[in-house]
């Protein structure tokens, strides 16, 4: 059996405001014809399909014709989805009657039996080969809130000297995947693997920087590798959006998104990982790259004076025949001594007639070395100070330099308009 992992879409993503709809559906149709070339069996999806948890209809229809296409185009597909924290589960849940009879299998929530306690059967896919026989099992873990956990009780086998564990959240998500594996085990037959997958921050792992949000639940932030069972054949995990093993384990994988979320992966290939199951173990792993549609520039490669930055955009080579959603995405990188009002319409004028879309302007201000007046002063000298004294101190400790006049006068402008506001 094959299967391929992938995570973390974002459909509906914007960056910095320039809509990302062609990336995203020349990544689907990349993912489509990649499904029959590499001959897969189940694609499995570990959340974060859309940037909102209240995506446009756009995004919702992207989606959904994808899924029809690829069950067209791959008859025998399965695909397995699970919520994750940008998701909504209800709304992802919602056409499951008409996504089952396609072959697509969604678990956005954690649900609870009459009695209370979770529905584990719910948790449980069976996956199917080409010829229709069950040849392998899918723990489909969403992304776990505090209610989503079971409870802690000692007749689970929780000493009771332990009944209220330093860290709930993680005691109790590592409980779940448990549960679920047992589970498993007691359905599986000889030689039937068993899949984990999930939506969370694992520890000794490595985010991308800027483009993911931080999930922390409780004070706890990264979950233990070791809640996978030894004998789990691979788990598939989504959130963070770099491709990379966790703990050193070949089997227990984040894929990463598709498509970079920021600038920070302008040099970073991502990829997708096609899993060859043989039996109860993953005999290969193997990343399938993902061509990128749309180029991320970062000019200066590293911050510059800003004449610097304006000559290196003016001797920017860019294809003009490219069309217009095809045009690169464009990070300035800046390095001011101080405020440069006019900034942004400087750097419009060079660019004008370039075919390339200003994404971010970065400045980066000279480090300015520390003086005498960072140091901390007394609740009588605070009292005694007036807007326009705390205005020159922190343009001092900004710039290194006394305020012009100019900028004392705008402030003062600004202050007396505010404070008539608020008379």
């Amino acid at each position: 059996m094959r299967l391929l992992h992938t995570s973390d879409w974002h459909l509906g993503q914007t960056l910095h405001n320039h809509d990302r709809t062609y990336e995203h559906q020349c990544f689907l149709d990349w993912l489509a014809d990649t499904l029959v070339q590499e001959r897969i069996d189940v694609l499995l999806i570990a959340g974060d399909i859309f940037d909102t948890a209240n995506p446009s209809s756009s995004a919702q229809r992207q989606l959904y014709r994808f899924l029809q296409q690829a069950r067209a185009r791959v008859p025998h597909l399965q695909v397995v989805v699970i919520a994750g924290n940008h998701d909504s589960p209800g709304r992802l849940e919602a056409p499951t009657p008409l996504l089952e009879a396609h072959g697509t299998i969604v678990v956005g929530n954690v649900l609870r039996r009459g009695d209370g306690e979770i529905d584990l059967e719910r948790l449980l896919v069976p996956l199917r080969d080409r010829d229709g026989a069950t040849a392998a099992w899918c723990l489909a873990v969403p992304f776990l809130r505090p209610g989503d956990l079971p409870r802690l009780r000692a007749a689970e086998g929780v000493d009771p000297a332990e009944a209220a564990p330093s860290d709930p959240y993680l005691h109790g998500a590592a409980l779940l995947y448990r549960q679920a594996h047992a589970l498993a085990r007691e359905r599986a037959a000889a030689g039937q693997a068993i899949v984990a997958m999930g939506h969370c921050h694992m520890a000794k792992s490595q985010p991308s920087e800027d483009s993911e949000r931080r999930i922390v639940i409780g004070g706890s932030e990264a979950l233990p590798v070791g809640m996978f069972d030894a004998s789990i054949a691979y788990a598939a995990l989504g959130h963070l959006h770099l491709a990379q093993r966790v703990g050193g384990l070949e089997h227990v994988r984040y894929c990463g998104s598709p498509l970079p979320l920021s600038f920070s992966e302008v040099g970073y290939q991502h990829q997708v990982l096609r899993i060859d199951l043989d039996g109860g173990k993953a005999a290969a792993i193997t990343p399938l790259f993902v061509p990128r549609p749309v180029q991320l520039l970062r000019v200066p490669a590293t911050p510059a004076p800003l004449e610097e930055a304006l000559a290196a955009l003016e001797a920017l080579e860019l294809d003009p025949d490219l069309p217009q959603q095809a045009w690169p995405y464009l990070e300035v990188r800046v390095l001011l001594d101080g405020p440069e009002p006019g900034l942004r319409a400087r750097i419009e004028a060079v660019l004008a007639g370039k075919p390339v879309r200003l994404a971010k302007i970065e400045p980066t201000r000279k480090l300015v070395a520390a003086n005498d007046e960072a140091e901390a002063l007394s609740l009588d000298q605070l009292a005694q100070l007036q807007p326009d004294d705390i205005f020159r101190r922190l343009w001092r400790q900004k710039y290194g330099d006394e305020a012009p006049p100019e900028q004392i006068e705008s402030f003062a402008e600004l202050f007396h308009a505010v404070e008539g506001e608020a008379r």
